[in-house]
């Protein structure tokens, strides 16, 4: 029967084995090495600010800024934010007509309730726009606020 220093070294090379292994998998990113942005949690990938109604509101006054309503054309049909552009984020060309909107403004991105708004605003941020605010709770939370909607 092996010693028992036999089993502790075997079970030492093994852990070293499936290390090396999990490191050779998975290692990269927990050495600092870079990553797709897609892997990374939304929060770190993106420089989009979540801002309240009020907040967005504030903003909206600024000549700098563009209300993005990211939800569909009938939804935006039925009731939208005054000088809001649309640009449907579930559209085939959604990625193409963002691309020529002027990075030199900040937007001010909102959709029903916040998660298409968020995806959108995070594929902007990986496409250099520096100033981006995602309206939190989205068009139904500025309802909800009694705030101005154009029909």
């Amino acid at each position: 029967m092996p010693s028992t220093n036999w089993f502790v070294k075997q079970d030492q090379q093994m852990k070293a084995i499936a290390f090396f292994s999990l490191m050779a998998v998975f290692g990269l990113p927990l050495l600092g090495m870079a990553q797709p942005s897609d892997t990374l949690p939304l929060a770190e990938r993106t420089a989009v600010k979540n801002i309240g109604v009020d907040e967005f509101d504030k903003l909206r006054a600024d000549t700098n800024t563009v209300v993005l309503d990211v939800r569909t054309q009938k939804e935006f049909a039925a009731g939208h934010m005054r000088g809001a552009t649309n640009i449907d984020w579930n559209a085939p060309d959604f990625m193409q007509k963002v691309s020529a909107l002027d990075k030199n403004k900040a937007y001010l991105v909102h959709c029903a309730v916040g998660r298409r708004s968020a995806n959108a605003a995070a594929k902007m941020s990986g496409m250099d726009f520096p100033k981006l605010y995602n309206l939190e709770g989205g068009f139904n939370a500025w309802q909800k606020a009694d705030k101005p909607v154009e029909r």
